[in-house]
């Protein structure tokens, strides 16, 4: 892909001090087009990114970033800063392997002033930077941009409730589209932000005096007659009442007015916040018109928003945990679902469009959330709390003292475990058996199978006491979704099951790694060796009875996809400890794992049915040349 000869000479952000409004609006086509090929030619986040190109170019030609603190939230809105810094001809290598971040990284530029990739902690980290800026005596503004989504967030509401406290003078652009990658929900997007940038009559009258005043010479007073104004038309302003001066809203695909509005910001002494009201999708009919599909894609055409990829119909883990879910709430009527802002990533759509009444969505509240679940459970409601691995880490004291202090009945389905691809190391969910792993009352399941999955379900959601989490893929297959919805429930689901037999080692499996143990297995078996396979569908409790007569193998592999501090192996290590020697566990080494495909990073963690066949091989073959 052809990089525009504008991008040539780089950072681009050091053109912007000198171009006029109507360049910059040119500019922000280019840019928009050239964000939108390179995303339709491989994956990529389309719809917020094209929601922010001109508040970018706007922002960074008021406060360019060598010279100020920009802090970007979540990180999926800011490829027009990635472009502006200096990574314009890179972007076309975003989240593949080799090639740069999809969020902003520390490591990857000077210009990245936080690295993120979770929402909301853009207020919280302008604050410190703010602080630690005054320790050195640094200069330039701190100014945290951040969107309406995760402004629910509690994590960005406690660092909103101190700004005054400390007395920050921090700058707060709040972008709002109404949305995170789901349509935003709770009061303050609801009814707070709604009221203000549905306010047409306060920003037709703030625009007609800002002109009259300017004619006239009269600028000095402006501040006043708009005070007025605002507490006419706009009382009760949340921010304002924070201790934060409101200035909004405003349009944020109007070039001149943000320049305007981000270039009296540098005459306000105290913290600000700066309402922009952006359109997710801006400039492409189709992403406008549906941006939660359009939040990540992969190979699309570009001028129709068509999937390029031919391939047969698959269905997700995810899709499956919501049609089951589904199923089971037709049958009991106290099991409800709960997410984070992930309605459609989480597959809860299903469960939500038919029991409307059970479903809860409270934005990017994770902690809230599980403590939710938790009061619901003391009432005997069975609630079942669908959110990501790595975001609910957000969520651990919740977890220990709220959940699993009480041993109360939540049962949280945990999508995206293990390793999920390009979004990188702030999106795999690694560490969700470690982190689980030592809280007692905890159980811990993870299906080898979608089938597995439904049965698990069936056979825990409403029925087993205490908590109980139940880990699966990003993966999608081609199956039967009518054998998958009908597949039974489980005589006891804490139960080992063999699927391979064998005589000179065994493996044993955690559920995406039971595939590839089996198909490791087939390759060691080509070589001469035979070793036994267990689908370990129960991470915690173990399968004593089972692990009992195992431990005599000749050999022993625990696999996960998970890291191996913590994690399943080193359960099992400490459960037959007399037995060490002879016991290797194998999983993710104690590292960040980077982006590129889920294939890609497999192998490069040593987790590949090949790299796994070929370490097993060469202990296998030791010790028989030792015998």
């Amino acid at each position: 892909m052809e990089t525009p000869d504008i991008f040539k000479d780089e950072p681009l952000f050091r053109k912007l001090k000198e171009m006029s409004c109507n360049e910059i609006s040119d500019l922000a086509q280019v840019i928009r087009k050239y964000i939108t090929q390179v995303v339709s030619a491989g994956n990529g986040h389309m719809a917020s990114n094209l929601g922010t190109v001109e508040l970018t170019l706007a922002l960074y030609k008021i406060f360019p970033p060598d010279e100020n603190f920009l802090v970007w939230d979540t990180g999926h809105q800011a490829y027009t800063h990635k472009i502006l810094t200096g990574r314009a001809k890179m972007l076309s290598e975003i989240r593949k392997s080799g090639g740069i971040s999809g969020y902003p990284n520390i490591h990857e530029s000077p210009y990245d002033r936080f690295g993120v990739g979770h929402a909301a902690t853009s207020i919280s980290a302008a604050l410190g930077i703010e602080a630690a800026n005054k320790f050195l005596k640094k200069g330039g503004e701190v100014i945290a941009i951040i969107g309406d989504g995760a402004m629910t967030s509690g994590t960005a509401l406690e660092a909103l409730n101190q700004i005054k406290g400390v007395s920050s003078r921090v700058k707060i652009v709040l972008n709002d589209n109404g949305m995170s990658i789901s349509p935003s929900v709770g009061q303050l997007s609801k009814k707070i932000l709604t009221r203000l940038r549905t306010s047409k009559g306060y920003r037709i009258i703030d625009n007609k005096f800002y002109d009259l005043l300017k004619e006239n010479d009269l600028e000095y007073i402006a501040d006043k007659i708009k005070l007025s104004i605002k507490k006419l038309i706009l009382s009760n302003n949340f921010f304002e009442e924070m201790g934060l001066k409101y200035i909004g809203p405003i349009d944020g695909h109007d070039v001149k007015m943000l320049i305007r509005t981000f270039e009296s910001l540098k005459e306000i002494e105290g913290p600000a916040v700066i309402h922009v009201v952006t359109k997710k999708g801006k400039g492409v009919s189709y992403a406008e018109e549906n941006p939660t599909k359009f939040h990540g894609v992969s190979m699309i055409d570009p001028k129709t928003g068509i999937s390029l990829e031919v391939k047969k119909e698959k269905h997700s883990y995810s899709e499956v945990f919501g049609r089951v879910l589904s199923l089971i709430a037709d049958i009991d009527e106290r099991v409800i679902g709960i997410t984070a802002a992930m309605e459609e990533g989480t597959g809860l759509k299903f469960f939500h469009e038919k029991h409307p009444e059970k479903f809860y969505d409270f934005g990017i509240t994770e902690s809230l959330c599980t403590t939710f679940a938790a009061g619901a459970a003391t009432l005997g409601l069975k609630p079942v709390v669908a959110i990501y691995s790595t975001f609910l880490q957000r969520a651990f004291d919740q977890i220990i003292h709220d959940v699993a202090l009480q041993n109360l009945d939540v049962v949280f389905a945990i999508d995206r475990a293990g390793l999920v691809g390009e979004d990188g190391p702030t999106h795999h969910g690694a560490f969700d058996i470690s982190y689980l792993n030592f809280i007692p009352n905890m159980k811990i399941l993870a299906p080898s199978s979608m089938k597995e999955l439904s049965s698990i379900m069936k056979s825990v959601v409403g029925r087993v006491k205490g908590p109980v989490a139940i880990r699966y893929p990003r993966e999608s297959e081609t199956v039967n979704m009518t054998d998958i919805l009908s597949a039974p429930t489980l005589d006891n689901p804490f139960k080992w099951k063999e699927v391979v037999n064998g005589k000179d080692g065994t493996i044993l499996a955690v559920g995406s790694m039971v595939k590839v143990a089996v198909e490791a297995a087939g390759i060691l078996k080509e070589k001469g060796f035979s070793v036994s396979v267990y689908d370990c569908r129960s991470v915690k409790p173990l399968d004593i009875e089972t692990l009992e007569k195992v431990k005599f193998s000749p050999r022993i592999w625990t696999m996960e996809e998970g890291t191996k501090i913590g994690g399943f192996g080193s359960a099992i290590i400490l459960k037959l400890e007399g037995f060490r020697d002879k016991i290797d566990a194998i999983g993710i080494e104690d590292t960040f794992v980077g982006h590129g495909t889920r294939k890609e990073l497999l192998e490069n963690v040593g987790l590949s049915a090949e790299k796994i066949a070929e370490r097993m091989f060469f202990t296998l073959k030791t010790r028989k040349w030792e015998g």
